[in-house]
């Protein structure tokens, strides 16, 4: 049996690992779901200066503070981010490190780069006017029909909770630049939900700047689904992790 870690994306807590959590702990394995600073059930220590430093260190005292070992280490969306930079600081800790629907993004480089400029622009204005200039409010998730690409398959109840527990995120955590200078080699999984297997494929094979973070081309295992799987899909997204063991 496996010790997973279970790290949420953006606006998320580890609520939103809560079915996926359950059916890993019915099979015999470990599991141990990340909430970061100032979001979930945390979402009172949120401050300016929390950022992508921050998280890492929820993170990495995870793992420390809990002795875990032979860790499988799983980021969704933007927690791939904190995912990576612990990896790099705890690599002897680790089995696997797992991008569920993510990215680990290379030294220097941040969560806010990876937007075009105009959408950089209208975010900052969200910040601005919303979130007194440091945080950045959670999308509305009202109708699959208004982002059809990232709500896929979430029903009526999904997306009221969603509304109902999603809270800003700090946005230092999308300035921050990810610091990767400590790098030993972890084996990694890709599990591409948004993306089909061939167009990640692809991505690699066009040396896209995306997936320069990862070590070479990692196992990629395909979970057709919008963005949040563990919602969508979460017995899939279970299966999906527990092969990994």
């Amino acid at each position: 049996m496996a010790t997973f870690v279970l790290v949420p994306g953006f606006w998320l807590g580890g609520w939103v690992w809560e079915a996926v959590g359950a059916r890993l702990r019915a099979a015999g394995h470990e599991v141990h779901p990340v909430t970061l600073t100032g979001l979930g059930d945390r979402a009172h220590l949120a401050t300016p200066e929390v950022g992508m430093e921050t998280h890492t260190l929820d993170v990495v005292n995870t793992l420390r503070y809990g002795d875990l070992r032979e860790v499988i280490l799983v980021g969704h969306s933007g927690g791939g981010l904190p995912v990576a930079q612990a990896a790099d600081r705890v690599p002897e800790r680790l089995a696997r490190v797992v991008y569920l629907d993510s990215v680990p993004l290379p030294d220097g480089v941040r969560q806010f780069d990876v937007n075009p400029p105009e959408a950089r622009a209208e975010i900052e204005k969200r910040v601005a006017a919303e979130g007194e200039g440091w945080r950045l409010p959670p999308p509305p998730f009202a109708e699959v029909a208004e982002d059809p690409r990232n709500l896929a398959g979430l029903g009526p109840a999904d997306l009221a909770l969603l509304r109902e527990r999603s809270v800003p995120q700090p946005f230092a955590t999308a300035t921050e630049p990810l610091r990767r200078t400590r790098r030993t080699p972890v084996p990694e999984t890709l599990i591409a939900c948004v993306f089909a297997e061939e167009q990640v494929q692809q991505m690699f094979a066009d040396e896209d700047p995306m997936m320069a973070g990862f070590d070479g081309v990692p196992q990629v295992v395909p979970l057709p689904t919008g963005h949040y799987p563990m919602l969508s899909r979460p017995a899939d997204t279970a299966r999906a992790l527990a092969s990994l063991a």
